[in-house]
């Protein structure tokens, strides 16, 4: 990981990472790079061929908070097993930290450290012990070797010297997330990292990550909290039927949203909607509130709180929606080719 001294102590939000680690020399401008990557399974006895990965083309930048986003069964599992080297790639081309996967294949696997979806460490193993184990694995000289701060960071401390069958559920996720960074690669997939999780652990993980961040670490995201992937991502991609058919900043993700709702409460309960309502896409869910939808962009807003004023409402609330990334998901995702 790099030195500590190179990056501010800042949110890492006004200023990500990757643009402040954009011109140092040395490093690979992408953490992560695909070109054309497909996976496909051969048939086999009753089974037909499955292409789960169809010409993936995906850069992810380093130093980012990186989401990868997309329903059961798109490719985003398998994508993860080829960089981890546990899947074989039919075609296409993937680099990690420069390393080709293939060709550098050792370079390639020490600068990533994998943090999978499923449970897997021998439960007879104390933490401590599963950590050194790990690093020995990575060929890191005990002298270098960092298990008990891992465990401090990590809130495992406590427990480091106590069976892993034992551990909580929250606390062998973290276990897991302390596996993969013994020998401190530049590069976390974070697969599925909070499933089972508890909100106060989950909050705990994620300050945890952000710092690993803000020290240089690139993380790869994947989730199905989509809030965590709006909150923590500074770019996205979204991948459905084994295509990335999204990918970009969150914020111009966001902005993608096409439509938004204001809710206006009332004072008073509402018989009938005023004539000059008729005009805009309104709802009466009860009798003292009423929602519009309207377009983003088509200047609709200033016209429906008009309206209400002209129609001499007493407005106690009002409330708008902006949308969110789970709309944008929802609205490609639905759209995409099945």
């Amino acid at each position: 990981m790099p030195d500590d001294h190179s990056y501010t102590t800042a949110s890492p939000r006004k200023e990500t990472v990757a643009q402040i680690q954009k011109d140092i020399p040395g490093m690979p401008t992408y953490a992560v790079e695909l070109e054309g990557l497909t996976k496909v399974y051969q048939a086999a006895g009753t089974a037909t061929e499955k292409r789960a990965l169809s010409s993936v083309d995906l850069k992810i930048p380093r130093g980012s908070i990186f989401g990868l986003l997309g329903p059961n069964g798109a490719g985003k599992s398998t994508l993860i097993n080829i960089l981890a080297g546990l899947v074989n790639k039919t075609s296409g081309s993937a680099k990690i930290w420069g390393h080709d996967i293939k060709e550098e294949m050792r370079p390639a696997r020490m600068s990533i450290g994998v943090v999978p979806q499923e449970l897997n460490f021998d439960p007879f193993f104390t933490p401590l012990e599963l950590l050194e184990l790990q690093a020995g694995l990575y060929g890191v000289p005990k002298s270098e070797r960092r298990s008990e701060e891992i465990l401090e960071v990590m809130g495992l401390s406590d427990k480091a010297k106590t069976y892993t069958r034992s551990l909580s559920g929250g606390m062998k996720r973290r276990l897991m997330v302390a596996k993969a960074m013994v020998h401190s690669p530049p590069i976390l997939v974070l697969d599925e990292p909070t499933a089972g999780v508890d909100i106060e652990l989950r909050q705990q993980l994620w300050a945890y990550v952000r710092e690993l961040n803000k020290r240089g670490t690139t993380i790869l995201l994947t989730t199905h909290y989509l809030e965590e992937a709006e909150e923590l991502c500074d770019e996205i991609a979204i991948i459905n039927h084994g295509q990335v058919i999204a990918c970009d900043t969150t914020q111009a993700l966001l902005a993608r949203i096409e439509s938004k709702t204001l809710t206006l409460s009332l004072s008073e309960d509402l018989n009938q909607l005023p004539n000059s309502f008729t005009r805009f896409h309104v709802e009466q869910k009860t009798p003292r509130q009423i929602t519009f939808s309207y377009k983003a962009d088509d200047g609709q807003l200033a016209d429906i709180l008009k309206a209400a004023n002209d129609a001499d409402l007493n407005i106690v609330d009002i409330m708008t929606d902006q949308g969110d990334l789970e709309d944008i998901f929802l609205q490609l995702t639905r759209g995409a080719h099945s």
